[in-house]
Order: structure tokens, then C-alpha cells, then sequence
């Protein structure tokens, strides 16, 4: 059995795209697989080996002391293949191509990009901070033995750089969401939003615009930081919000069953018009019509396939519409619903994603 590594020290042992859909799929395909993330202590989890490091107190600390935490465990883990999930690990990808060993970088955003919008960096920074980033990723990325991508506009920028570049779509596991035993009929007058809470993210004016209705918003996940979520729980509409916190997936699939629409309302950042959000996509394979932004690829994504409604972002009034059409036309919206989830069955799933996946590993480790 060939044994092979996932790595991050950014993100959470269950994370979606790592866990659930690369890890799990490894493991069927018959690989051994190692996961190296921040988690309390090492254990088999589903067949796959965690092991763990250990959480650090901040930001500072986990791009320094995490990371030479996760060189020694490469070390001592002696495989051949190297699979990273994180920008701030891409010196240790190159120390192992000193060392003979095959490496893919998994690039989950348009990183340079997103730090044109992070918030805890002075904007002042972004800029040189953002053109150091790209050169470094552009340097390093040449030398590795693939990139996986997690969007075509992603891919497409490292195809241009002459990378090895794959396209790994973060869809959706089939039925992992769908609750079909539920009757459209017996639904709330409520909408949900699923996901990381921030400003950027359209938090205030999905707040806004719930208040002027007589809708309640299920809110599940968490906010990017506390005094944030303090401005929020201000506004008005926030009488109509339900905070539900984090959840498993087991209650998302609950939540998105409770729900007439889903929202993924991103603002109109560099790092948002291209992206594809898991949320769009899980709202759709749960059988929501989902109320988007009006991106682009966005629109091409969700009225080419006739399951929601694209609008301004920052439009308080455009949201409240969109909400208050799909309450009060529960049939259209359920027509809708049902063309999302046949979109997902016949294109956008993970299933399908996963065989690419299982390409590449044969390829590299031929």
C-alpha cells in the first residue's frame, strides 16, 4: 500500500475539502493516507492516520513554530508523495524537491488577491505584501510536481506560469446534504446563510435586508472576529436572525432542509468575482434555490442552470426582493431547487472531481 501526506496548519482536521472529500477518496482508492494538522493528538480517524500538531495561540506562532513542527513530521512520516494546502508552506514543499520528493500544492484561493482584502493587515501592506506573495508562489510552484487548483480561473493562472496545473473543483459529495423526506410545504418562512461570517462576505446587508421582512435567517458559522459580530447584533434586522454557531455537517444538512433559499452574497473583492464558493454549490445540491452575487461566473453558474436569482451584493433592496419573491412563489422556488440538485447529479459533484484526483496520484507515483 503506497503511503502518501496531506498537510496543513491552517485549517481544522475535518475540513471539508481535505477530510471529507481528498483524505476519504485517498482512502478508497487504497492509499495509506497521513494527514499532518493541528489536532489534539495522534489517532486513526476513518482509516486515516492524523498526525497531530499542536495548536497554536495566534497567527505569529503558527507561521513559525507550526511550521517547523510540520517539517519534523514530514520527516518522520518517510513518504514519497507530499500534498500541501497552505501558501505559508510552500518553503517546505521546496526543502522536500531538495530531497527528491514529489510535492502538489493545493490551492484553495486566489492568494494574492485575498490579501488585497485581509483585513488584519494595514492596508498600506497589502499591495507589497500581495506582490511578494505572488513572486514567491510563482517561483516555488514552477518547481513542484503539480498544483492543484481549486477553481479554473486558479488553474488557468498557474497553466500560465507553465505549471503542471490540475483543476479540482470543491464540489459537493452527492446526497451528503439532500433531505428529500421533506415537504416543501411544511417549510418556514426562513433563509439560511452557511459559512464564514464577515463583512466581505455580505453579513450586513443580509442582516439589512432580513429585517425589512417578516423572513427569519438561519445564520450558521462562525464570525471572523468578535468585533465584528458586535456591529452586526446591533442592526435592527438582527431581531430576525437565528445564530446557530458552528455546526456539523449532519445539522447543515438540517438547517439547508429548514430553509426556502440559501445566500452567498460575497462582495465585489479581486478574490471573490472568480471564486466558486462550497456554499453555492451545497445549497444547490440540498436542493435550495440560492440567491447570489452577481458575478459573472456566478451568473453563468446559477441562471445557466436556472436555480436562483443573481443580484447586486450591496444591494439591501435587491436582496430583500430576491427573499421576499421566493418566500411568497414557493413553487417557483422549488422548481428552481430541483434544477440546482439535477445540476449537481450531472456535473457539479465531487465523485467526479475525486477520478481527477485519482489521475494525478497514478501519474506521479507511476
Amino acid at each position: 500500500m503506497k503511503s502518501v501526506v496531506q498537510i496543513t496548519s491552517v485549517h481544522s482536521l475535518f475540513d471539508t475539502r481535505i477530510f471529507q472529500k481528498e483524505c476519504k477518496s485517498l482512502t478508497s482508492f487504497g492509499y495509506r493516507v497521513i494527514l499532518i494538522v493541528r489536532h489534539a493528538k495522534d489517532e486513526n480517524i476513518d482509516g486515516i492516520s492524523i498526525e497531530a500538531l499542536s495548536i497554536p495561540r495566534n497567527r505569529l506562532q503558527r507561521m513559525i513554530f507550526t511550521t517547523f513542527q510540520v517539517y519534523r513530521r514530514v520527516l518522520e512520516a518517510n513518504s514519497r508523495l507530499h500534498h500541501f494546502h497552505d501558501p505559508e508552506l510552500v518553503l517546505i514543499g521546496l526543502l522536500l524537491k531538495l530531497q527528491s520528493k514529489t510535492v502538489i500544492y493545493d490551492v484553495h484561493e486566489d492568494v494574492p488577491r485575498q490579501i488585497l482584502s485581509k483585513h488584519y493587515i494595514p492596508k498600506v501592506w497589502r499591495a507589497t505584501i500581495a506582490w511578494i506573495v505572488e513572486r514567491l508562489e510563482t517561483f516555488s510552484a514552477r518547481r513542484f510536481d503539480a498544483v492543484v487548483a481549486a477553481t479554473p480561473h486558479i488553474t488557468h493562472r498557474f497553466e500560465s506560469l507553465g505549471c503542471h496545473a490540475v483543476n479540482i473543483n470543491n464540489y459537493p459529495i452527492l446526497n451528503e446534504l439532500h433531505t428529500p423526506r421533506l415537504d416543501w410545504s411544511q417549510k418556514e418562512r426562513v433563509v439560511c446563510y452557511v459559512g464564514g461570517i464577515a463583512q466581505i462576505r455580505g453579513i450586513q446587508e443580509m442582516v439589512d435586508a432580513i429585517g425589512q421582512t417578516d423572513v427569519k435567517l438561519l445564520l450558521a458559522g462562525q464570525f471572523a472576529d468578535s468585533q465584528q459580530r458586535q456591529r452586526v447584533v446591533s442592526l435592527p434586522g438582527w431581531a430576525n436572525v437565528q445564530e446557530l454557531g458552528q455546526l456539523d455537517r449532519p445539522a447543515v444538512a438540517q438547517t439547508l432542509a429548514r430553509a426556502q433559499a440559501g445566500l452567498v452574497l460575497f462582495h465585489p473583492l479581486p478574490n471573490h468575482i472568480d471564486a466558486q464558493p462550497n456554499k453555492m454549490f451545497e445549497y444547490m445540491s440540498a436542493g435550495l434555490p440560492v440567491i447570489a452575487s452577481d458575478f459573472p461566473l456566478w451568473r453563468e453558474i446559477i441562471e445557466g442552470n436556472d436555480c436562483g436569482i443573481c443580484v447586486d451584493p450591496l444591494d439591501v433592496s435587491a436582496i430583500r426582493e430576491a427573499i421576499e419573491y421566493l418566500i411568497n412563489h414557493p413553487d417557483q422556488a422549488q422548481r428552481l431547487g430541483q434544477n440546482g440538485l439535477r445540476a449537481i447529479e450531472t456535473t457539479y459533484n465531487w465523485e467526479t472531481e475525486a477520478q481527477k484526483l485519482k489521475s494525478l496520484y497514478e501519474e506521479l507515483l507511476a
